[in-house]
């Protein structure tokens, strides 16, 4: 799945960085991945309904 490749590219980025403001970007771009992946997962699963509540 590309958004499961997306976020271990982020990993090993996150891995590599020295700099402590792009360290928070990509902690940033990672925990939204994740959340995204998330929110998919739950909506597979038939956890959540993917249809807006009005």
């Amino acid at each position: 799945m590309l958004l499961e490749q997306h976020i271990e590219e982020l990993r090993l980025e996150l891995r590599e960085a020295i700099d402590p403001v792009e360290r928070r970007e990509i902690e940033i771009e990672l925990e939204l991945a994740r959340a995204e992946l998330a929110v998919i997962t739950a909506e597979q699963e038939g956890a959540i309904d993917a249809e807006p509540p009005f």
